[in-house]
């Protein structure tokens, strides 16, 4: 089965380099690495590295293999973004975000009385946005690549023809969603067996998937969004009363865009721009914070504590504000990304008390000029090339749909856009008209590909899963390598809290406050819920002194391998 004699192939490097430690330490390697959440998709990378292929190559390769062997993230039904860094200093990011169809209507998620209807932005055809992951990649390979379709792709399609053995954690999500799996045919007969859920040490073989993958190999761009594949989606949409059209894929185009730049404590950081969210809210966080010494106050101090959950809060009651797509909007996002504007928004924080939600708002601005089935992963190569991408397909295995005859999963990224101003979406976001559903719209994102440079070299590769608490686990790792002195597997490692301004609250993980910081915390005016997952789920890689170190995050598995 690929997982195992795939794996086989790498075995010594596995030994070598990816043995797990007692003491916290990362992953080590000289020549290239691959970080991801899955075993058989980081060996792709690295096999493409150690054949010669460069960062962007192996991206693609972890990119198409992570749509076979982690579906309920992974994909090619979805979208996400890819921050690049080239050797030579260039930085571009690709943006891959679904595109709301051209039928959708600012009321399509609405009752008759203007009451929302969750159900419908989140499970069933008409939740799912014009799928971009293919475009994307392929625009990473055609424009920054070195090697062909064929090659960056055969490690995907020999795991969907040849099947691979179920482990713990992918038993684990089919049983989660299996009750709404049933409810589609397409997906029943691909996750299930004898009417239950595929279960650990089961096959899973996925042959029409392997088709389209094979599609895209031999026909690129076209292979997808139009021929068999595009007339199979279509017919899925009429089937189960979704609006997207064969003129809507056929018109999807992945684009680059600048990446937001910013600055902590001497290092630089490259990161998402819009419509992704994530950096914007990344750096005035950092913006905030680096105006405390957090170093003198201690990792984990009730102080340190505070001034994350009141940079969080400011900063996320921005995002809900200002920020959207911005082919329709006009983002104030050089404005709230500054130093000045962090200035003046952290005048309000009191280092006694915590400030209700319900007293901040946005900020005044002057110049308008993911539950969490999102998954990351890092790459570096020899070269000098760093890539950090982040992909997903919003819920749990997305809508829960599989293409019928092409196998692969749609996402149900529609509920990122806000259905109704001031209503929630599925991870208690908030958000106004920016975010507003229109025809061919890019919903808001909270993916945050990061690249944190220290004397103009690649020093940290990170990003997350886990909806509007990727942003803040970012955060956290810079925090906690930069003013702690953590080592990347430490910083990933620390328990994490997250405060994204609604609802009021912190969340903490088991076992992440001690008792009298969570006291102090109280006297202050924090609330607290404890999350039974976790606050984010990041993949990291540190560059450092002629080594690349990885930092896969324990609390989904994920996997650092490099030669």
């Amino acid at each position: 089965m690929v997982r195992t004699s795939f794996l086989l192939t790498f075995a010594f490097v596995l030994f070598v380099t990816t043995a797990p430690s007692a003491s916290k330490k990362p992953v080590r390697a000289k020549n290239g690495m691959v970080v991801s959440a899955d075993s058989l998709a980081t060996a792709a990378g690295v096999e493409i590295l150690r054949n010669g292929g460069n960062a962007v190559d192996a991206a693609v390769a972890v990119g198409f293999a992570l749509a076979v062997t982690y579906p309920e993230a992974g994909n090619i039904g979805g979208g996400g973004f890819m921050l690049i860094r080239l050797a030579n200093g260039d930085a571009t990011m690709v943006d891959f975000r679904e595109k709301a169809p051209g039928k959708a209507s600012r009321t399509m998620y609405l009752d008759s009385t203007g009451a929302p209807v969750t159900e419908k932005s989140l499970t069933g055809p008409l939740a799912a946005g014009v799928p971009g992951t293919v475009a994307g990649l392929l625009h990473a390979l055609e424009n920054f690549g070195t090697r062909s379709r064929k090659e960056v792709m055969a490690r995907a399609i020999e795991a969907a023809e040849q099947g691979m053995t179920v482990d713990r954690r992918m038993a684990a999500s089919l049983a989660e969603s299996h009750p709404l799996f049933a409810r589609f045919p397409s997906s029943q007969k691909i996750f299930s067996r004898d009417g239950g859920p595929l279960k650990e040490g089961d096959i899973l073989r996925q042959p029409d998937l392997a088709a389209t993958l094979h599609a895209v190999s031999d026909k690129g761009k076209a292979g997808f969004y139009d021929g068999r594949v595009a007339s199979l989606i279509v017919a899925e949409m009429e089937k189960g009363g979704g609006i997207m059209s064969r003129q809507d894929l056929l018109e999807y185009e992945a684009i680059e865009r600048e990446p937001l730049f910013g600055s902590y404590r001497g290092c630089d950081i490259l990161s998402s721009s819009p419509p992704s969210a994530g950096g914007g809210v990344l750096l005035e966080m950092l913006n905030i914070l680096e105006r405390f010494d957090l170093a003198s106050k201690g990792h984990g101090s009730s102080q340190v504590i505070h001034l994350l959950a009141a940079a969080g809060q400011r900063a996320y009651a921005d995002r809900a504000k200002y920020l959207g797509d911005p082919d329709f909007t006009k983002i104030p996002i050089q404005e709230l990304v500054s130093k000045q504007y962090a200035a003046s928004r952290s005048l309000m924080i009191d280092s006694l008390h915590a400030t209700s939600s319900a007293k901040i708002d946005a900020g005044v601005v002057s110049d308008f000029g993911e539950e969490h089935e999102t998954t990351h992963y890092c790459v570096a190569d020899r070269y000098g090339n760093v890539v950090s991408t982040t992909v997903t397909l919003n819920s749990l295995h997305g809508c829960k749909v599989v293409v019928d005859g092409a196998g692969f999963l749609l996402n149900n990224e529609m509920d990122d856009f806000v259905v109704q101003p001031g209503v929630p979406n599925q991870f208690g976001l908030v958000g106004g008209e920016a975010n507003g559903i229109a025809p061919g719209k890019r919903m808001l994102s909270s993916m945050t590909p990061t690249i944190v440079m220290r004397n103009d070299q690649p020093y940290l590769l990170l990003g997350a899963r886990g909806g509007g608490r990727i942003t803040t686990a970012v955060v956290q790792i810079i925090v906690n390598v930069i003013d702690f002195g953590m080592n990347i597997q430490e910083a990933v490692d620390a328990p994490r809290t997250h405060h994204q301004w609604l609802p009021d609250t912190v969340l903490y993980e088991p076992h992440g406050l001690v008792p009298d910081v969570m006291s102090n915390l109280r006297r202050m005016g924090y609330a607290f819920d404890l999350t039974l997952e976790s606050n984010g789920r990041a993949e990291a890689m540190m560059i450092k002194d002629g080594y690349f170190y990885g930092a896969p995050d324990p609390r989904e598995e994920g996997v650092a391998l490099g030669y």
